[in-house]
């Protein structure tokens, strides 16, 4: 073999090698982002079907029902609103301390086909005057947009 094709040789197996590497780190990467979406998103159908996704609002005053002890902890039903549109949650495992109802929550997990969001982490703002951008953004938009759809004739 002539030294330019085994110059040529290592750099097709360089760019092989460099295009694996890139491939994987990009499927990881898809495999572990999870996007934000409030709940009149979700209403629009913007919100994935049949892939994870973070569902954030407030929890609904007098929607928490909770269930009795299963195999891998307390059932427990409850509404996230943006003020606008809601979307019924169930979630089987144990609440943050800080998880009350007119609080800001954000929950992960998937959107089932009746509609109801199935949580596998529930996470509970952490002070009175935190909440994540985009739970507060959603929220501002939301209610810009029931203010403009009543004012419409």
């Amino acid at each position: 073999m002539k030294p330019r094709q085994r110059r040529l040789l290592w750099v097709l197996a360089g760019v092989v090698l460099v295009a694996t590497a890139v491939t994987l780190v990009l499927r990881a990467l898809d495999a572990n982002v999870m996007f934000f979406y409030s709940p009149s998103q979700v209403h629009a159908g913007e919100a994935p079907q049949g892939a994870a996704f973070r569902l954030g609002g407030l929890v609904e005053a007098g929607s928490v029902q909770r269930g009795g002890a299963a195999g891998g902890g307390v059932q427990v039903q409850f509404v996230v609103t943006d003020q606008v549109q809601r979307v019924a949650v169930q979630y089987q495992g144990l609440l943050p301390d800080l998880f009350r109802e007119g609080k800001g929550v954000v929950v992960a997990g998937l959107l089932l086909p009746t509609g109801i969001f199935r949580a596998t982490e529930v996470l509970a703002k952490h002070d009175e005057n935190y909440m994540p951008p985009e739970a507060a953004k959603a929220l501002k938009d939301a209610l810009e947009d029931a203010k403009q759809e009543k004012a419409r004739p």
